[in-house]
């Protein structure tokens, strides 16, 4: 299935809307007329199951609308964007509610969220295999008007054609049938899988004596009042300690907890996920899950994404070999044991923070100081502003769901053009990780435009009343990663909503986003924020540069890891047999044992609460062959100007506005003004191209 086929979180689905049919001024928060704000701190279960009726209802009624209109009185409008429209106003129920499942306080909205997204997901499939849907679309492309459409209604045709293709309108009904119950499972199996991950509430009870190197403020933070240390698995809690706990043993144990969440219930439906994922593939006349699921993407074929992860391996080898020398130097240092010469996987973070230290003098619990929350908020906000030429506007009344949550609308020529939300600290039931979801796409209605509206969901330090919210610069850099998303997705000047947003092909949605993370490393742009949160001291050079030249420690060894998780996924999708005797945990340890730089541990079961297996099926890889364009569009930037705004006004028409209403390939192109090449990826991992 393609339009829900991953239920993309840090992607982002589409948006709706015929909106003559949500009655004005109606008390359900989620039927919002045109670019109302949505009234999130009135969600109730109720309102949650009536908009879940509703929406199912005036899609049907849509549907059938459009169906209903002879061949001969067919057009663009009464058929393609009729379409799009109805898609549009069901999707921005959907995504909304797909937010509310993982990030709402109130447990019975959260449950009655995961079930609506079930059912609507199960409808969206009804949707992908509507027979009514593709004669429709089918008469249209016959018309004498599609023939001769160009730009990007052209495009969305050709799209919905290939679509169709690719969904089974060439099998019986009776295999489409088949098929709509298979995507049923899969989407049934996906949301499983991820409220398994988020509902883990699993923690690690230490003693004193386990708690050697760790910070006062770390320690004051996870203390409980019979004397013991409560460690639970967000990040602001097993970063610090796998970097800074003494204990070897205790760090272990932190690690085989962490990569082992939800492995109780998520190992059987990863396996039965697979199955039906391959099934699927193979009703559609397609080899493998793979084959089917890049058919669609830029790699166009499995081979290609296996040649492009097994050269760039051999291209990272040097890096990875230099990389873990350096890092055993350190351990035999520090074991004094000269005849050290493996690094365990939950040995990593913690010589990797000595050797910064030590060899680099880079001392992150010092770099935190200079990266306090709001302040990191402020600097992001003013790099848009200068080189994009919008401001933001905290709108402190704002109807949120969440006392944590800030929202912002986004200004440009004194109009509103956008709205952003952050939800920014860890709290119970919570998504787990960081993502930017999109709720309401742009779309053109008539002679009004729906502004776009998308959040972003974070787990940063919460501040205390001791201390504020400070951030590793690790932290920082996925702070400008899913703000790069988000741009992308609020930019978007699309007519329709199907080509608006992050509606690309796969490989293209994260280029945004890891260009965007080059902001975080360049002092001039650290400058507008990086202040002592206690001097308002400017991060000084002094230090940035002893940050900036320890960028590449350990980029070898981080570059491999990204690749071993995209050959995992892939391994999963083009050469593994669900029911064969062969189990994903042994997929799991040979890969990792033959590729990785450090050994598989016995007893983890990483795959089990790698959520990007449901949302970046057969897709991982598009990571690093993203970085690679990525990177490629900031080396223009770096020619120009890194805060150049007449670079970064461009940007945003040539890359950022565009959604998919051209090809990719072309958007990139035109931009660089020449065909891409791999040379500033290769460098920015401290690797000469030439060689």
């Amino acid at each position: 299935m393609k339009t829900f086929r991953f239920l993309l979180i840090s992607l982002i689905m589409m948006g709706m809307t015929n909106y003559n049919n949500i009655i004005a001024g109606s008390r359900n928060p989620l039927l919002f007329e045109i670019n109302e704000v949505v009234r999130f701190n009135e969600l109730k279960p109720e309102h949650v199951k009536e908009a879940t009726e509703e929406i199912i209802r005036q899609t049907k009624e849509s549907i059938a609308k459009i169906s209903e209109i002879k061949a001969s009185e067919r057009n663009f409008d009464n058929t393609m964007r009729a379409f799009d429209l109805a898609y549009h106003k069901f999707s921005n129920v959907s995504n909304t509610l797909y937010l509310m499942a993982y990030t709402h306080p109130d447990s019975a909205v959260r449950d009655q969220c995961l079930a609506s997204v079930d059912m609507l997901s199960r409808f969206d499939n009804e949707i992908t295999l509507n027979e009514d849907l593709y004669r429709a679309t089918h008469e249209y492309s016959q018309t004498s008007e599609a023939k001769k459409l160009t730009g990007f209604k052209k495009k969305y045709l050709d799209d919905r054609m290939r679509f169709y293709a690719l969904n089974g309108f060439n099998l019986s009904k009776e295999k489409r049938e088949e098929l709509k119950k298979i995507f049923d499972k899969i989407t049934s199996l996906g949301l499983e899988f991820s409220a398994n991950i988020a509902s883990v509430k699993d923690v690690l009870e230490l003693d004193e004596t386990e708690m050697d190197g760790l910070p006062k403020e770390y320690k004051d933070q996870h203390r409980t009042e019979s004397g013991k240390y409560v460690i639970d698995l967000s990040y602001p809690s097993i970063v610090p300690f796998f970097q800074m706990a003494t204990n070897e043993n205790a760090r272990k144990k932190l690690f085989m907890l962490y990569l082992n969440r939800a492995a109780d219930k998520n190992l059987d439906l990863l396996n039965r996920l697979l199955l039906e994922r391959k099934k699927a593939a193979n009703l559609l006349g397609f080899s493998t899950a793979a084959e089917y699921i890049i058919a669609d993407n830029m790699a166009k074929t499995p081979q290609k994404v296996w040649e492009f992860e097994n050269s760039l391996l051999e291209k990272v080898k040097p890096k990875v070999n230099i990389d873990y020398a350096e890092l055993i130097e350190v351990k035999r240092k520090y074991t004094n044991d000269p005849n050290a010469n493996t690094i365990n996987e939950w040995e990593y973070r913690f010589y990797l923070n000595k050797l910064l230290k030590e060899k680099y003098e880079v001392d992150n619990q010092k770099l935190r100081e200079y990266f306090e929350v709001n302040n990191v908020i402020n600097g992001i906000l003013e790099i848009c502003k200068q080189l994009y030429g919008v401001s933001f506007v905290e709108k402190t009344e704002a109807p949120v769901w969440h006392s944590d949550v800030k929202m912002f609308e986004m200004i440009s020529n004194s109009k509103v053009i956008a709205r952003i939300y952050l939800d920014l600290y860890p709290r119970n039931d919570k998504y787990k990780h960081f993502a930017c979801f999109g709720l309401i796409n742009g779309v053109k209605i008539g002679k009004n435009y729906q502004i776009p509206t998308a959040a972003l969901v974070c787990n940063f330090p919460r501040p205390t009343e001791n201390m504020p919210g400070l951030l590793t610069h690790d932290d920082v850099v996925t702070f400008f990663h899913e703000f790069g998303h988000m741009m992308h997705f609020v930019f978007s000047q699309a007519e329709l909503a199907g080509q608006s947003g992050i509606s690309n092909v796969h490989e293209f949605v994260e280029v945004p986003s890891q260009f965007f993370e080059n902001w975080a490393w360049n002092y001039e742009a650290l400058t507008l924020f990086a202040r002592h949160y206690k001097t308002g001291e400017v991060l000084p050079k002094e230090l940035f540069e002893k940050m900036y030249a320890a960028r590449n420690v350990c980029s070898g060894i981080d570059a491999n890891k990204q690749i071993f998780y995209g050959m995992l996924d892939m391994t999963y999708h083009d050469k593994f047999d669900p029911e064969s005797n062969i189990s994903t945990t042994e997929i799991l340890a040979d890969l990792q044992n033959r590729i990785g730089v450090f050994k598989y541990t016995e007893g983890t079961h990483m795959q089990a609460s790698f959520d990007h297996l449901v949302g970046y099926a057969a897709g991982y890889y598009g990571y690093m062959w993203s970085k690679v364009y990525a990177e490629d569009l900031f080396s223009v930037f770096e020619k120009e100007g890194v805060m150049n705004k007449k670079t970064g006004l461009r940007f945003k028409k040539e890359i950022l506005s565009k959604g998919s209403t051209e090809d990719e390939n072309l958007i990139i192109r035109n931009f660089l003004r020449r065909e891409p090449n791999q040379d500033a990826f290769l460098r920015s991992l401290g690797i000469d191209p030439q060689n």
